[in-house]
């Protein structure tokens, strides 16, 4: 594990590092896709301070709730401590941040969903690195197979001897591929099908690497994770039975691909 890098007297975390570096690749995203669809690509700075901002926010309030039997008795001291931030939570501010920003800039719509998914893939599995660097508790349960990894030097270590699934890597691969299809997909559908099937892709991920991670149950032997996920699968495989019930087809029609074609727009 490499927690830290210490580059002369500053000593940086990895984690910290990767998360930053999620935003940015997301930014990278989002930046060609608003020059695509003829919007001003400086946007996607906006939306990302805005997704960092509610994600933020999120993600600790989110932790909090979910643990509020081990913080009550320090609440504000755990509000600001630097520990403690949920995936979840991450997802649900950082949504409410980038939808404040788009009602703002009036570019709340299908096209801002489905400019989001392939970025929301590829953060994530950024993100997903920076856990596996720092061993922050992510990785999975005890295992001895070919490539099952310690992290007795992570921040959360492993007991001594202890061999787990490195699940970090495992959502890092297959949310990379997931970017990588997302984007490849981008101009093949009705607006809105492209998010509904990252919720379905991203839910279905999370859902099956649930079952070699140390979560608890929460319900019907599922983690508060897989439930989420179900959420999430079922929300985008209803989205799509609607969208296919309605128009007969799942494929772009011609007006929509002409509105991509749009000249930019001024900042």
């Amino acid at each position: 594990m490499i927690p830290e890098i210490s580059i002369g007297p500053l000593t940086l975390q990895t984690f910290g590092l990767m998360f930053a570096a999620s935003f940015i690749v997301s930014g990278w995203i989002v930046h060609m896709r608003l020059g695509e669809i003829g919007k001003p690509p400086d946007w996607a700075y906006e939306m990302v301070f805005a997704a960092l901002i509610g994600g933020l926010i999120g993600a600790r309030v989110y932790f909090l709730a979910d643990n509020y039997s081990e913080v009550k008795d320090d609440l504000l001291g755990n509000i600001f401590s630097g520990s403690g931030l949920t995936w979840y939570g991450g997802a649900i501010g950082g949504a409410l941040g980038v939808i404040l920003w788009a009602w703002w800039r009036k570019f709340l719509n299908l096209w801002l969903l489905d400019t989001a998914a392939p970025a929301l893939a590829a953060g994530y599995a950024v993100g997903r690195i920076g856990c596996q660097l720092s061993g922050d508790g992510d990785y999975g349960k005890p295992w001895d197979g070919p490539w099952a990894m310690s992290y007795e030097d992570g921040t959360v270590p492993t007991p001594p001897g202890v061999t787990v699934h490195p699940t970090p890597i495992y959502e890092t691969l297959v949310m990379g591929l997931g970017a990588f299809i997302l984007w490849r997909l981008r101009d093949r559908f009705r607006l809105g099908i492209l998010f509904a099937i990252y919720l379905i892709y991203a839910g279905a991920e999370r859902f099956l690497v649930e079952f070699l991670r140390r979560n608890e149950d929460a319900l019907l032997g599922l983690t508060m994770a897989q439930l989420e996920s179900l959420a999430m699968m079922l929300a985008g495989a209803i989205w799509i039975l609607v969208v296919k019930r309605r128009y007969g087809t799942l494929a772009r029609p011609a007006d929509q691909m002409a509105a991509a074609d749009v000249p930019p727009q001024k900042a």
